[in-house]
């Protein structure tokens, strides 16, 4: 069975983090995605380690598997007309590059989509294509510190806290793909494609969802919590005699199960406790009674104890006990990819699963131009004299 995407064509002009994220997700998904990378260099990422093997990025391969590599150089008129010519018999074009990069080549959207009306073109950037940040360059660590994400994560009384993996990339990867998506539904009814125009800075505010209704509603500046809830309690790690453990105790119904399993009924009728809305407004005389009461067990025994009364629970654990998770084995969510150099190579799965079409992995990721002669004799019908001679001219390595 083909993947849910298959017959889609995506041109992937993207580098680094939040672009590949997004392309390796519609690959994932059955797209045949062809990434253009510049000849001699190709994505920024293929430099970045740790290395398996000799030079073989682990940071690249973990976000560009199930795609192609063509070298063209956009900078040499004759690769502007390779790069036209796919443009033409592709459905999707992903970039992310400094608002006005590809314009200023002669390929930006008002000049592509006279080629195929039909191109859906996504542009993710820190800031948008417009605005008086637009021209600014962005990482995920500038976009969540401008958008208030720092402000709330951490204990309180530490300064700013970076979110422990790449949420500024990440979800702006993920908002592309939902966008392009979509797009691709209303083309089926409209025959016409459009831009997507993703800004970083926005995926960080609209993710905080929370952090916003709270202060629209109260006026109150949100700040660090550690790991807590700003309203619920307790929802927490809990430091225990050998980890930590992470509870939540979510409606009214479920404060006595979890004062049963603490063995402190006492607090059950104690009115500074008595609602979810009381126990935050006394958090503070709340939380060293039960601080000092989670380090009596281990996080097993209470993992089991909150789990047998239906109180959700976990463990806080570690990378390399995730990968051992009982949970994490059985639906696959690491996996091993071929690769004809390294061998096995274990990876993160997709997480979607769909009954019939769920994404695959199929291929590593490339080598920088692996695809190119097969990619430009199969979609423009090149031939080996057009390609050498292409080669001569330094527009493909």
């Amino acid at each position: 069975m083909g993947g849910t995407l298959e017959g889609i064509r995506v041109l992937d002009l993207t580098h680094i983090l939040s672009g590949p994220y997004a392309t390796m997700n519609l690959a994932d998904l059955g797209a045949d995605v062809i990434k253009i990378e510049r000849p001699g260099m190709g994505d920024g990422a293929r430099g970045t380690g740790p290395f398996l093997g000799a030079y073989y990025s682990s940071y690249f391969m973990s976000i560009n598997r199930n795609k192609r590599s063509v070298t063209l150089d956009l900078a040499h008129p004759k690769g502007v007309k390779v790069f036209v010519e796919l443009v033409k018999r592709s459905d999707v074009l992903v970039e992310n590059l400094v608002p006005g990069s590809l314009a200023r080549l002669g390929l930006g959207y008002d000049v592509l989509e006279k080629h195929n009306p039909r191109l859906i073109y996504a542009a993710i950037s820190g800031f948008g294509q417009t605005g008086p940040y637009a021209q600014r360059p962005a990482l995920d660590i500038i976009v969540q510190g401008m958008s208030g994400l720092m402000s709330i994560t951490g204990a309180p009384g530490m300064g700013p806290v970076r979110v422990g993996t790449s949420v500024g990339d990440i979800v702006a990867g993920l908002y592309c793909v939902i966008g392009i998506l979509a797009a691709l539904q209303e083309r089926q009814r409209s025959g016409k494609g459009q831009m997507l125009d993703i800004s970083m800075l926005e995926c960080q505010v609209a993710m905080q969802e929370n952090a916003f209704c709270r202060y629209f509603a109260t006026g109150e500046v949100p700040k660090p919590l550690g790991t807590r809830h700003p309203v619920s309690v307790p929802f927490q790690a809990f430091q225990t005699r050998d980890g930590w453990v992470v509870v939540a105790v979510v409606g009214e119904e479920a404060w006595p199960l979890f004062c049963s399993v603490i063995d402190r009924g006492d607090l059950i009728g104690d009115e500074r406790f008595a609602t979810n809305w009381d126990r935050c407004r006394h958090y503070d005389e709340l939380a060293p009674v039960l601080d000092e009461i989670f380090l009596h067990r281990t996080t097993q025994e209470w993992v089991d104890a909150f789990t047998a009364v239906g109180v959700p629970c976990g463990p806080v654990n570690t990378i390399d006990q995730v990968v051992r998770d009982p949970q994490v084995l059985h639906r696959q969510a690491v996996v091993e990819i071929a690769h004809p150099t390294l061998g096995p190579v274990k990876a993160v799965n997709n997480p979607m699963r769909l009954s019939r079409t769920s994404p695959r992995v199929r291929l590593g990721a490339p080598d920088l131009g692996e695809h190119t002669g097969e990619v430009l004799r199969e979609v423009l019908g090149y031939s080996n004299d057009l390609l050498e001679q292409l080669r001569r001219d330094k527009v493909i390595a």
